[in-house]
């Protein structure tokens, strides 16, 4: 193994799924939309890697294949009125966030079908109507957000939280500590949700931070700091589950993900900072066999109910494909569209 790589962190205080929680009560409609929703971001993600690898898509993106897992199981244990920010790396949370496929396939084209009319591309898509307050392209950047979103929240006495997405690289930057220092003070009703992937960039985390356990940083803070296993979709909702419920009564939560992306950083990622062995031992985490194999195990869903919604996934992944490379490319007016929050202003 190379001698800044990771090794897959399943040492205790990592929480898994326990044989008597194993399925988490959840009925098999929910677990199966689970499964889904898993299914349908891998495969949205591997055909975003194609027409990149093609120049059908430009600018740049960055995948989440090997993390589905953390997003599913985090925002399958929000309430449906609960909000969420995104990171960079973000289709995997639009997507458990119930945002469309074909207007987010249609963005990443470029096309006015887009969720953002095709101007913000793979980093910057938004579902406001869905609780999406957005992907960011700024490490970090999505943190600030949810804490004044938080704010709002507890200002107007909802009774919601934001989760917060955000990766091991972002938990070095200011507005990290900042926000989640705030955050205690007012005793916000945010979830930190950390996807720690093992590297920020090229940077293993073991690198960058003096500290194994990540979620060891809530303590500066005084709030609970939680580390699971982000491979394990029903352990990460059984963990953000409680984490919610802390929220609204007491204030923020940490939640550590222990995570991995099979991918480079981006798409111009030539991932040499890593070994084939230390991916081949992340493989064998993959949380999509892993999740399918539980359900067999569980008979929550029949091995012919499993192959039909790994079929229906495929389809809709071609379905939105479809939509966005027939949808329209932008006019040349569409330039002076949303420059200002209130286009009366002009």
């Amino acid at each position: 193994m190379a001698p800044n790589a990771t090794a897959p962190q399943n040492s205790s205080p990592v929480r898994n799924s326990s044989p008597a929680e194993a399925l988490c009560g959840l009925p098999s409609e929910q677990l199966g939309r689970m499964y889904l929703q898993m299914l349908l971001t891998r495969a949205f993600e591997e055909k975003v890697a194609f027409f990149f690898s093609r120049a059908m898509i430009h600018g740049t993106t960055h995948l989440y294949i090997g993390e589905e897992a953390t997003a599913i199981g985090a925002v399958s244990a929000l309430g449906p009125d609960d909000l969420i920010t995104s990171t960079h790396r973000g289709h995997g949370h639009t997507i458990a966030k119930g945002v469309e496929l074909k207007p987010m396939m249609a963005e990443l084209f470029g096309r006015r079908t887009g969720s953002c009319k095709g101007k913000g591309g793979s980093m910057h898509i938004a579902d406001l109507t869905k609780g999406h307050l957005g992907a960011n392209g700024v490490v970090g950047g999505g943190i600030p957000i949810a804490g004044g979103a938080a704010l709002a929240l507890r200002i107007l006495k909802e009774n919601r939280v934001v989760a917060c997405f955000f990766g091991d690289g972002a938990i070095n930057e200011g507005t990290f500590h900042e926000t989640v220092n705030l955050a205690s003070v007012w005793k916000l009703p945010v979830v930190f949700v950390c996807e720690n992937n093992q590297y920020g960039m090229s940077m293993s985390v073991k690198r960058a931070t003096n500290v194994e356990n990540l979620a060891d940083r809530a303590k500066a803070y005084g709030i609970p700091g939680k580390r699971v296993d982000g491979n394990d979709v029903l352990a990460v909702y059984g963990e953000v589950k409680e984490a919610r419920a802390h929220a609204l009564s007491e204030g923020p939560v940490l939640v550590v993900a222990e995570t991995y992306r099979y991918q480079g950083h981006s798409k111009s990622d030539a991932n040499k900072y890593r070994t084939k062995e230390e991916i081949a031992e992340w493989r064998k985490k993959d949380p999509l066999p892993r999740f399918r194999a539980r359900l067999l195990e569980g008979r929550a869903l029949s091995k012919e109910e499993l192959d039909r919604l790994e079929a229906r996934a495929r389809e809709e992944i071609e379905d939105a494909v479809e939509f966005a490379t027939k949808s329209p490319e932008p006019e040349l007016e569409d330039l002076f569209t949303d420059v200002y929050a209130d286009e009366a202003v002009r």
